[in-house]
């Protein structure tokens, strides 16, 4: 393989497709594996210069990453890329017991033997932005704090009730933080500023982004404080964004390549989790569009029935695709049917959901011949897709309406899935007839 600019962790899948994407659109040739490949996996990709591997630490425990982050760190310094990412969402929620970020990047620093570690959240692209600390968010083209974000502050697992990043973090970690404001981001004395930074002991430091100007200036500071061996980062797709525009102003990459439309699919299967009002409003245009649609009881799905529920479900949608008609089969229609509280008196129940719907995916897909198939729900997505078979994905298209969830193709080992054409979003990405976008080939 040739030299790696860039590998990276991903604390959950969408989130993995998400800098999958922004580095394709960037001219870096990127591929995501979805666990530890052996040499012949690699080999396969050898032409890529960027790594991922797609993992769950967003919805982990502390104490799950002390085995696991340890481990997936250790493998990512051992391919020697110039930048090694833990990429986080970039509506940062997370929390002491769920998806720490704050422990990962003690875990990081331990790893990587570094003293400081820069952090950047904001991307613009994604219309995320942080201005003196504090992370801003949009939501159906108004924009909020995060702590007043109409869904973020009121997630199910992770609230987001804190919109100054440090403070948010200091819960998580008692690592020393300092913050890059833009003020002292956009100074003559820019690089010296960040020196004295890290130089008095600050363990993270927080990088402003407010716009492609700022986010440029960021990718610079990282850039040159980079480490012989690999340097350790954690951020959202902010860190692509930001390190993409330091590449192509010193000429380390070229052009991106332009990717051919997939055109239209006679039918797909959508399976989702997410409770999102996003994901409402997707299934309900579907729905408008030609779709059948499949409600799958997420209590059953979870409990020791969840066979039959499952069995029940899939011959559902295989009426559906046999008459061909595409299908949503779905746990929520919005967050005014969560049935979190339910669910979680089973310990480990959500992930379970998700692997009950990947399952159910994949019997559809295998028996109905499937071309495209579409997962949604950011945890969902995770371990979902670890029930399909799926080795690796690499980016067949961009959707430029809906960045972040980009239209993939599954490589396998089991004919019927390699080439399978997998799109993962987040709950909160998208689009409202991004399920019909993806059904007949367009934007998203």
């Amino acid at each position: 393989m040739q030299s790696l600019l860039l590998s990276y962790y991903g604390d959950d899948l969408t989130g993995s497709t998400d800098v999958m994407e922004a580095l394709e659109l960037g001219g870096v040739p990127t591929v995501l594996f979805m666990r530890q490949p052996d040499e012949a996996q690699l080999a396969r990709f050898a032409h890529c210069r960027a790594v991922g591997l797609a993992g769950t630490s967003r919805s982990e425990t502390p104490q799950w990453m002390d085995t696991h982050l340890k481990s997936a760190f250790g493998w990512l310094k051992t391919l020697n890329a110039e930048i090694c990412h833990y990429k986080v969402c970039s509506t940062f929620d997370s929390s002491p017991m769920i998806g720490s970020i704050g422990r990962a990047i003690e875990i990081g620093r331990e790893v990587f033997k570094q003293d400081s570690v820069p952090l950047v959240v904001g991307a613009p692209q994604l219309k995320r932005y942080t201005a003196f600390g504090h992370l801003f968010a949009a939501y159906r083209d108004k924009y909020f704090r995060i702590d007043r974000h109409p869904v973020m502050s009121r997630h199910p697992m992770t609230p987001m009730d804190e919109s100054d990043l440090l403070v948010h973090l200091s819960r998580q970690t008692g690592l020393a933080s300092g913050l890059f404001d833009l003020a002292t981001l956009q100074s003559a004395s820019r690089s010296q500023a960040f020196d004295r930074l890290v130089e008095g002991g600050a363990a993270i430091v927080l990088v402003d982004v407010d716009s492609r100007e700022t986010q440029a200036l960021a990718g610079k500071e990282i850039w040159r404080a980079r480490k012989a061996g690999g340097y350790f980062v954690v951020g959202s797709s902010g860190i692509e964004y930001a390190l993409l525009a330091e590449w192509a102003s010193n000429e380390t990459v070229g052009a991106g390549s332009g990717f051919a439309p997939p055109g239209a699919a006679d039918r797909i299967a959508v399976v989702s989790g997410s409770c999102s009002p996003t994901t409402e409003r997707q299934i309900r245009h579907a729905l408008s569009d030609g779709f059948d649609s499949i409600e799958v009881d997420p209590v059953e799905l979870v409990s020791e029935t969840s066979e039959q529920a499952i069995a029940r479900a899939a011959a559902s949608g295989r009426a559906s695709l046999q008459a061909g008609r595409s299908v949503v089969l779905y746990t929520a229609l919005g967050p005014t049917a969560d049935r979190g509280a339910e669910i979680d008196r089973q310990e480990g129940a959500r992930h379970k959901l998700g692997r009950g719907l990947g399952a159910l995916l994949r019997e559809l897909t295998i028996e109905q011949s499937l071309k495209r198939v579409v997962i949604a729900g950011g945890d969902t997505s995770s371990h979902a897709l670890g029930q399909m078979g799926v080795d690796a994905l690499t980016v067949r298209m961009p959707l430029p309406a809906s960045p972040g969830s980009p239209l993939c193709v599954a490589h396998s080992r089991i004919e019927a899935i390699d080439g399978l054409e997998v799109a993962l979003k987040g709950g909160q990405v998208g689009t409202d007839r991004y399920f019909s976008a993806i059904r007949d080939g367009l934007g998203g």
